[in-house]
C-alpha cells in the first residue's frame, strides 16, 4: 500500500513524486511507467537541450501562451510559475541560462542534466519506480486506489494521473465519470502545394501572418514572430503559435486553409499595402537608376526577394525608374499581403502535443483534484491544457506537480 502513487513518468510524474517526497518524507512514493525508459520527452524537448520553462514573470503575462487553460492557470501561476522553477532546479544542482528570446536551458545544454537531476532525486527521497507497467485498470473502493497493470497490482491512498496524450489513459478515466475532449494536434508546421515557397527552404524572416479559410474569411489567429521556409512549406515560431491557437478551428477544415504573410514585419512594423505602395514610390524616386533585383527592401534576404519579383512578373533586370503604377501595386501587395494556399500539417519535430483532455471544470485548480474523486489528482497533458512553444508546456507540468505535492497529505 503506497500513500501516493502516480501514473506517468515524465516530467509531471517526477515533479510530483520528487516534491510530494520532500514535503511530506515520511510518505511511500511510487511511480508506474508503461514503457521501459522515462522522461522521454525530456530528453527530446528544445533538440536535445531541454527547454524547461521561459523567463515569464507575472502570472497574467505567463497565461497569455496557453490557447486552452489560460483561465485556469492563473491562479497556480501565482503560487507557482517559471521563476520558482528556475530557483528549484538550481537549488537541486542544475544551472541554468536564459536565451534572448526567453526560453531556458540547463547551462549544459543537454536534457540529460535534468534527466539525471530527476533521477538522482528519485534515489534521495526513497521513492519507487516501475517501468513496463502498461495500466488496464483503475478502481476505487473504501478510500483506496487500486491499480491493475499486465503483470501487478498497486494499491494506494492518493492517485495522481500524469500520462500526457494517452487515449487509454482517457479512456480509463473516462470509465471513471470525467469528460474527455476529443485531442486534436497542435504545435505543428504547414504544407503547401506552392514550389517556390519550399524553393526557398532555410530561409527564415520576421513576419506577421494571418489565417483564412479556403474562401478568404479572416479565421481570427494572427502571429508577429520568426517564419520558416521549408522543403514542405512553413514553420518557426509564427506557425507553430498560429497552430497552436487555431488547433480545433484548423482540424475542423481538415488543414485545408490560405496562409496570409506580410513580410514587412521584417524590420519590425507590419506596413499595410497603403504604406507598402507609398514607401515603394519614395524608393523609386530616390533609386530610379538602380535594379529592383540588386536592392532587396525590408532586408529581405535576396532568395526570397527574387522570388516575389518573379511572383508578381517583374524582370530582374528591371530598373526602378521602369516599374509602371501596377507593378508597383502588385509588388506591394506580395509584401504586405502574399497568400498561399496550405493543404496539411506536419508535426514538428519530435515533439507532439494536443489540444484536449480531462474537462477543465472537472478539477480543482487550487489542488489539480478531481471534483469527481477524492485523492484523484490530474497533471499535465492529461488535461485540456496546451501551449505555444517556448518552455511553457514543461511550466504547466511543474506547476501542477508543485501544487498537488503541497495539497496531498
Amino acid at each position: 500500500m503506497y500513500d501516493l502513487l502516480i501514473i506517468g513518468g515524465g516530467a509531471a510524474g517526477f515533479f510530483t513524486a520528487i516534491n510530494c517526497a520532500e514535503e511530506h518524507p515520511k510518505l511511500k512514493i511510487a511511480i508506474l511507467e508503461k514503457n521501459k525508459e522515462v522522461l522521454q520527452k525530456v530528453r527530446i524537448s528544445g533538440g536535445g537541450r531541454c527547454n524547461l520553462t521561459n523567463a515569464t514573470f507575472t502570472p497574467a503575462e505567463l497565461v497569455r501562451n496557453y490557447p486552452r487553460g489560460h483561465k485556469e492557470l492563473l491562479s497556480p501561476f501565482h503560487r507557482f510559475m517559471c521563476g520558482d522553477v528556475m530557483a528549484w532546479f538550481e537549488a537541486h544542482g542544475v544551472a541554468l541560462k536564459i536565451e534572448e528570446d526567453g526560453r531556458v536551458f540547463p547551462a549544459s545544454n543537454t536534457s540529460e542534466t535534468i534527466v539525471n537531476c530527476f533521477l538522482q532525486q528519485l534515489k534521495t527521497n526513497d521513492i519507487d519506480l516501475f517501468t513496463g507497467q502498461n495500466v488496464k485498470e483503475i478502481t476505487f473502493y473504501e478510500g483506496v486506489w487500486r491499480v491493475a497493470t499486465a503483470t501487478a497490482t498497486f494499491t494506494s491512498r492518493n492517485l495522481v494521473i500524469t500520462t500526457g496524450s494517452n487515449p487509454k489513459m482517457w479512456q480509463l478515466l473516462e470509465g471513471l465519470g470525467h469528460s474527455i475532449v476529443p485531442p486534436v494536434p497542435s504545435l505543428f508546421t504547414f504544407q503547401t502545394p506552392i514550389m517556390w515557397v519550399k524553393e526557398l527552404q532555410g530561409i527564415a524572416v520576421t513576419a506577421e501572418v494571418s489565417l483564412l479559410d479556403t474562401n478568404r474569411k479572416p479565421l481570427k489567429i494572427n502571429e508577429t514572430a520568426p517564419l520558416l521556409f521549408t522543403h514542405k512549406g512553413f514553420s518557426g515560431p509564427a506557425i507553430l503559435r498560429a497552430s497552436a491557437w487555431g488547433a480545433r478551428l484548423l482540424a475542423e477544415l481538415n488543414y485545408q486553409c490560405v496562409l496570409a504573410i506580410n513580410f514587412t514585419a521584417n524590420t519590425g512594423t507590419s506596413l499595410s499595402f497603403n504604406s507598402t505602395f507609398e514607401a515603394l514610390q519614395h524608393f523609386k524616386q530616390q533609386n530610379g537608376r538602380k535594379s529592383v533585383a540588386s536592392y532587396p527592401l525590408y532586408d529581405l534576404p535576396k532568395r526570397l526577394w527574387l522570388a516575389l519579383l518573379a511572383a508578381v512578373c517583374i524582370p530582374t533586370q528591371t530598373l526602378w525608374a521602369e516599374l509602371n503604377k501596377q507593378q508597383q501595386k502588385d509588388l506591394a501587395l506580395a509584401l504586405s499581403h502574399t497568400e498561399v494556399p496550405i493543404d496539411g500539417k506536419a508535426t514538428f519535430k519530435d515533439e507532439f502535443v494536443t489540444a484536449g483532455g480531462v474537462k477543465l471544470s472537472e478539477v480543482n485548480f487550487k489542488s489539480y483534484e478531481s471534483k469527481l474523486h477524492k485523492g484523484l489528482y490530474l497533471a499535465g497533458e492529461v488535461l485540456d491544457i496546451d501551449a505555444i512553444t517556448g518552455g511553457f508546456n514543461f511550466q504547466n507540468a511543474w506547476t501542477g506537480g508543485y501544487i498537488i505535492a503541497q495539497s496531498i497529505t
